[in-house]
């Protein structure tokens, strides 16, 4: 699938007044992130369990700042 095919999501929290930092795709096996403010950029494809991890070591707080 190319990149321009792919249905691009931001976050509810980015406040959609452009400022959002970056974008996900959901493709049948991975998932691609890319930076908003420039799209020329190939964007990074991760394989969907890795996303699936990501996203609960996120919602967990593995990564808050003490």
């Amino acid at each position: 699938m190319d990149d321009d095919e792919l249905r691009w999501f931001t976050s509810s929290f980015s406040g959609g007044n452009g400022d959002s930092c970056v974008e996900v795709a959901f493709l049948p096996d991975a998932v691609a992130v890319r930076d908003t403010k420039d799209r020329a950029l190939p964007p990074h494809r991760y394989p969907a369990p890795s996303w699936t991890e990501f996203l609960t070591a996120v919602r967990s707080g593995e990564f808050d700042r003490s």
